[in-house]
């Protein structure tokens, strides 16, 4: 089994079905904290597709943009939890 076989038979297919499981906990999810925890999570499955493109066909440019995506994620997830955060407090 060569390596781009395995992408796009086991990797791809992973990711795939993950990202729609996470979809559902977005639009089911009780509270907004789950939901933003789960767009965090499509978000990171987002960018290990994004790697996993980049390393099967060899643009190693496409890293770039999933650093910039984890970056923003990061912030994303830094803010809504200064949100809870001041929306806590009394």
């Amino acid at each position: 089994m060569t390596l781009d076989t395995y992408f796009d038979y086991v990797i791809f297919p992973i990711l795939t079905i993950s990202i729609v499981l996470v979809f559902i906990r977005l639009f089911k999810g009780p509270e907004v904290a789950d939901r933003v925890i789960a767009l965090d999570l499509i978000i990171t499955i987002g960018i290990g597709l994004i790697t996993a493109y980049s390393i099967r066909s060899g643009q190693a440019v496409l890293l770039d943009v999933a650093m910039i995506l984890a970056l923003i994620a990061f912030l994303g997830t830094v803010a809504f939890a200064f949100y809870l955060d001041k929306n806590k407090q009394p």
